[in-house]
C-alpha cells in the first residue's frame, strides 16, 4: 500500500502529427487547469448547504420556509407510512403526543407536498383495509385442524355387508 503511494502515475492522452516540447507543455497546462476547476467546485459543494430530503425533524422542515401542514395517525405501525411516504418522495417530520392514552402521530409535511402526500396517504388507508380484511379470514391452518377434528368424532359405519349380485 505504502509503495503504491508513492509511486503515482498518471496517463494523459495527446493527439498530434508532431510530438513537441510545447505540446506536451499545452497539455499539463490544460490538465492542471481542470484539476483547479474540479477542486474549486468541490469546494463550492460543501460550502452549500445540503437541503434535507424524505423524514426529518420538524425544526428541519420550517427552516425551509415553505409552508408546513400536518395529519394526524393513531395507527402504532408509523414504519409503513414512512415507506410509502419515501416512495412518493414526500419531506416530512413525524413528531409522537403522548399526552392521549394510545400515541397519537403528527406527521408534519410542507405545503407543495400536499398533492403527493394525499397519494401516500390513500395507499397507505388501502394497506391498512386490506390488512384488516385478511385478518378476519380465518387462516388454512385452523381450518385444516377443524376439519381434523370433525374427522376423528365422526361416527363410522364399519359394518360389513356381503351380499351376492346376481
Amino acid at each position: 500500500m505504502q509503495e503504491e503511494v508513492e509511486n503515482r502515475t498518471l496517463t494523459l492522452a495527446v493527439s498530434g502529427t508532431k510530438f513537441t516540447g510545447r505540446l506536451l507543455k499545452a497539455a499539463i497546462t490544460k490538465y492542471l487547469a481542470h484539476r483547479k476547476e474540479k477542486k474549486l467546485q468541490k469546494q463550492k459543494s460543501r460550502d452549500t448547504p445540503v437541503i434535507p430530503h424524505g423524514k426529518q425533524t420538524v425544526k428541519q422542515l420550517i427552516g425551509q420556509n415553505q409552508g408546513v401542514s400536518n395529519i394526524e395517525i393513531t395507527d402504532p405501525s408509523i414504519k409503513e407510512f414512512e415507506k410509502i411516504a419515501r416512495k412518493y418522495g414526500v419531506d416530512y417530520a413525524v413528531k409522537k403526543d403522548r399526552s392521549s392514552s394510545p400515541p397519537k402521530y403528527l406527521i408534519f409535511f410542507k405545503g407543495r407536498d400536499a398533492d403527493a402526500l394525499t397519494a401516500a396517504f390513500t395507499e397507505y388507508t388501502g394497506k391498512k383495509v386490506r390488512k384488516a380484511e385478511k385478518s378476519e379470514r380465518p387462516s388454512v391452518l385452523a381450518k385444516l385442524s377443524q376439519f381434523k377434528e370433525l374427522v376423528k368424532h365422526a361416527v363410522v359405519d364399519r359394518n360389513k355387508r356381503r351380499e351376492l349380485e346376481r
